[in-house]
């Protein structure tokens, strides 16, 4: 029952975080099933699943509020499907011996990504309304959607920063498109999942678990992606995915790390993480006080 509590936070907080900043859902639900001893191929699948709900509701919620775009979610969203489907078949057919750490590579890799990405770059603010082309979208799509299935997250993590990177699309409806096609991607990513390996080895209560937490979180997040600083979250995030996959990757057999390699190793992590969100809030705060001071003033009153 502990565990069942424990997953139902997680999917809330993930999708608190994904709804808010357009990735993170999978690859930080993932990372924690990982660490609790699941099979790779059964982890991907389990947050997958619990996706088709959360994906469903999450689109549903930032339609309401304005923040979809259905051309880019069509054009990415299929695409992307087709990605997921050929990901979930690959990483079915993998050893779990195999599978484990090269999952956490993937996941390590997306997690530098993040926290990289919006550390250092926050999010462009130029080229807004100029129309994003399906030359770019597809194979943007089958890319990402690939590497959600094989890594049990990617989909934002690849598509939400190569369109905001893109300047063309305000960031609400960046992260609302993206989050509304993953369904697509979602279904896709299962069904590949249930054909290759079939449901015996799924626990169905922890999907539940994940997709109960993901309900509640979703209307919320549509609605917090007009107030939290995308910024700081995306160094948060990318920081929590980088020093748990670390952790996977100096235990696992191609390591085999000692403590005497693995405390340093942590220090450093967590010292590089902690100058990450440092970084992250004080750039925020530059930004939002030379936007202030760039406002024309208010016109007085008339006596």
């Amino acid at each position: 029952m502990r565990t069942l509590i424990l997953l139902a936070l997680a999917g809330l907080g993930a999708q608190l975080v994904d709804g808010s900043l357009g990735m993170a859902y999978g690859v930080t639900s993932t990372t924690l099933l990982l660490a609790l001893g699941t099979n790779p191929a059964m982890a991907s699948a389990t947050v997958h699943l619990a996706e088709i709900g959360t994906t469903l509701m999450s689109g549903a919620s930032h339609w309401r509020f304005g923040n979809v775009d259905w051309k880019v979610v069509l054009k990415i969203g299929v695409p992307g499907a087709i990605g997921s489907f050929l990901g979930a078949t690959v990483l079915s057919n993998l050893s779990t011996e195999l599978a484990e750490p090269v999952m956490s590579l993937i996941l390590l890799g997306l997690g530098l990504y993040v926290m990289s990405r919006f550390t250092l770059r926050g999010l462009p603010k130029d080229r807004l309304g100029k129309p994003l082309r399906k030359r770019f979208l597809s194979p943007l799509g089958l890319v990402a959607g690939f590497l959600d299935a094989t890594g049990g997250g990617g989909w934002g993590p690849v598509g939400t920063p190569a369109l905001l990177a893109s300047g063309r699309m305000e960031p609400r409806k960046v992260i609302g498109s993206i989050d509304t096609s993953e369904f697509l991607v979602a279904v896709a990513a299962s069904l590949g999942f249930l054909f290759s390996l079939g449901s015996q080895g799924l626990d169905w209560s922890w999907v539940l678990a994940f997709l109960l937490g993901g309900l509640v979180a979703a209307p919320v997040a549509a609605w917090l992606v007009r107030l939290v600083p995308p910024r700081v979250l995306g160094s948060a995030v990318g920081g929590i995915i980088i020093v748990t996959n670390v952790r996977t990757l100096l235990k696992s057999d191609w390591i085999g790390a000692s403590s005497a390699l693995s405390i340093p190793v942590y220090i450093v992590l967590y010292v590089v993480w902690a100058a990450a969100l440092t970084y992250s809030i004080r750039a925020y705060r530059q930004e939002e006080a030379t936007e202030s001071a760039t406002e024309p003033a208010p016109e007085p009153a008339n006596a």
